[in-house]
């Protein structure tokens, strides 16, 4: 194969693969296969000479999101050159006095203090640019909030969450298709959470592993005097040993021992040259430092036999493959299923029945298939959905393909909606879990909306039904009772109408004055004229109450509900204005608070500046952020959190 070719292929995958990954925490191809295909594209750029625009052999990370503020790195924060090869690692530490550390495998952050206190949290990002998740930070459990240094110091570590927890919050979560894949997963959503209340629930711990400034303090050139000194100011530091190319071994055995015992997750080691001038003599190349070396460690890989593969129907009507396999020790546990996660990488697989596969636990904890020896590809894809036996389809997204059922009576898109409709922003409805939906839906119980207000009708055998006592009912009519009361944004959520959020809900109700007849009969093109509501969402909306089906069941929920009735702000100064929000807020619990105060005085807020947009409320109005950038640009007024006081009359 031509092999510039071959290059540009493995761009384009290890790209899609590593925004999947860290982007949008999902999977669309296996570590080890990552691992491999990134180590194929080096040799390949070390042939040819040739390093293509965006090779991830040069770019680090992934993209922050808009969700949150961005900020530059005072300094870019690089990745690190790896290996699997203990003597490779030892002729990089010479005779140079080196840490030996974990690799923790969490969200790097960078943390800033200034007067003795945490001013500022920011994610890796992409290495130049990451999110501002001060807020967050402060609800770690572990981070100082008052140090006894002054000056200004500057730090990096890695945010983990620890197995036992993990396995804790996952098994609170009772839908089997919202369960966090692994430690990770699980702490990256909590780390850039917008409501850093979850984020203190989740037992976020944070591991120094290294020191960027502190001004004023003589570490003797030494990186250990600067743990050292990190632990006395109040920082947990990530475990180390120091070590020479002579006494790496005891320390490596220490490390391969231990990690099977550890609770935190971890996916290899670091070393780092004591030296600091020495190390920081060195410099770097366009991707690593020269001063530090990362060991991963080396996948326990099992040959075992494909026995079947299982298809698991979830909740949005995605079928996922599992390969169930003849059973194997792996990490200490026996495996004998794992996930193939969709059709594309089972294609690539060439998966068939009876096929010799090897096996091995992504980073030491999810099973998964590495390699298919016999590659028979025998296997025929289901041309119906395992729970409703009606079509199913292959669908490509983005250059994946995956099996969806096409029934939109589906038991399992059903609960899917029933899920919707109870949860905390739409009827808010307390006792009704995803599994306790599924065992109603399955009885019978609920066939619509307005059959969950109705409940009573099957008090006896609710009462009668494994984990549903007297107390759990009487909760659940509470709930229900409390539910009533709602206003009319919060129903139309819940109905579940694509592309329709709160936000649009309430654009929508407002348009027509909360009349709920109008809105029924709208046309589309009333729909679209509404400021902020697009053909798209016109059109989903429309179809929606035209199906005749559809608005008898919304009937049917209306009669039950006790909609509030709206009320004219009195204080309509924001009438018309167009806002955008960012970096952090003090006044406002957080930056949804903020907002809703906008939309009640009439204000309108969205999520980027542009030539609609009035003001931009940012705290730090001389800041050189790129959303200030731009509003000077256009000639946007920069407001702080004080001046939109003042000017809405709070």
């Amino acid at each position: 194969m031509d092999k510039m070719k071959r290059m540009k292929e493995l761009v384009k995958i290890l790209k899609e693969a590593s925004k999947a990954y860290y982007q949008e925490d999902r999977e669309i191809i296996s570590n080890f296969e990552y691992d491999k295909l990134y180590d194929e594209l080096v040799q390949l750029e070390k042939e040819t000479g040739v390093v293509l625009a965006g090779s991830p052999t040069i770019s680090v990370g992934y993209e922050a999101l808009d969700e949150l503020p961005k900020e530059a790195h005072e300094s870019p924060m690089l990745s690190l050159d790896k290996t699997k090869d203990v003597e490779e690692l030892r002729a990089f530490i010479g005779e140079q006095k080196s840490l030996l550390s974990w690799k923790l495998d969490g969200l790097t952050i960078v943390l800033t203090y200034r007067d003795g206190k945490l001013m500022k949290a920011v994610t890796r990002g992409n290495g130049t640019v990451g999110e501002v998740i001060t807020g967050n930070a402060k609800v770690f459990k572990n981070i100082p909030l008052h140090i006894a240094y002054q000056g200004e110091l500057v730090l990096r570590g890695e945010a983990i969450i620890t197995y036992s927890d993990f396995e804790k919050i996952n098994k609170q979560i009772e839908d089997v298709d919202a369960k966090y894949k692994n430690p990770r997963n699980l702490c990256s959503g909590s780390v850039r959470q917008l409501n850093n209340e979850i984020t203190a629930k989740r037992n976020v711990n944070f591991y120094a592993f290294s020191l960027v400034k502190a001004e004023g303090v003589d570490f003797y050139n030494s990186r250990e005097k600067q743990f050292c000194w990190l632990k006395e100011q109040g920082f947990d530091v990530v475990e180390y040993r120091v070590v020479t190319g002579k006494t790496l071994d005891e320390a490596m055995n220490y490390f391969a021992k231990q990690v099977s015992q550890n609770d935190f997750p971890s996916d290899g080691l670091v070393v780092l040259y004591d030296d600091i001038a020495y190390g920081e003599s060195l410099g770097s190349t366009a991707k690593f430092p020269r001063n530090a070396f990362a060991f991963k460690w080396k996948d326990e890989i099992r040959e075992t036999t494909l026995k079947e593969i299982e298809w698991s129907a979830s909740r949005t009507g995605l079928i996922n493959p599992v390969a169930i396999f003849e059973p194997v020790e792996l990490e200490g546990t026996t495996v004998s299923r794992a996930s193939v996660h969709n059709i594309s990488i089972m294609k690539e697989l060439e998966l068939g029945i009876g096929d010799k596969i090897q096996v091995y636990k992504a980073n030491m904890i999810i099973p998964q298939i590495a390699e298919n020896l016999t590659r028979s590809g025998n296997l025929n894809i289901p041309k119906i959905c395992p729970v409703c036996k009606k079509e199913a389809r292959i669908i490509k997204t983005n250059e994946v393909e995956a099996l969806y059922c096409m029934n939109d009576e589906c038991q399992a898109k059903k609960i899917k909606a029933f899920t919707l409709f109870v949860s905390r922003d739409a009827m808010n409805i307390d006792g009704l879990s995803e599994a306790t939906l599924e065992k109603f839906i399955l009885k019978g119980f609920i066939k619509d909306f307005g059959d969950i207000f109705e409940i009573e009708k099957h008090k006896d055998k609710i009462l009668s039904m494994e984990g549903f006592g007297q107390k759990s009912y009487d909760n659940l009519i509470l709930s229900l009772e409390k539910a009533k009361h709602t206003t009319l944004p919060r129903v139309l959520y819940s109905l579940g109408i694509a592309n329709i959020g709160l936000a649009n809900a309430k654009l929508i109700c407002k348009a027509f004055q909360y009349d709920i007849e109008k809105m029924i009969v709208a046309k589309e093109e009333e729909i679209s004229r509404i400021e902020g509501i697009g053909p798209v969402i016109a059109k989903t909306y429309t179809e929606y109450f035209a199906d005749e089906e559809k608005l008898k069941k919304f009937r049917h929920l209306l009669s039950h509900l006790k909609l509030e009735e709206v009320k004219k702000e009195e204080n309509s100064v924001l009438e018309g204005k167009q806002f955008v929000i960012t970096g952090s807020v003090t006044h406002f619990a957080n930056r949804a608070e903020l907002k809703e105060e906008i939309e009640k005085r009439g204000g309108k807020v969205t999520g980027s500046v542009t030539s609609k947009t009035h003001y931009l409320i940012n705290n730090d109005t001389t800041s050189n952020s790129s959303k200030n950038k731009k509003a000077k640009e256009l000639g946007i007024a920069i407001l702080s959190e004080d001046d939109f006081i003042k000017m809405a009359g709070i």
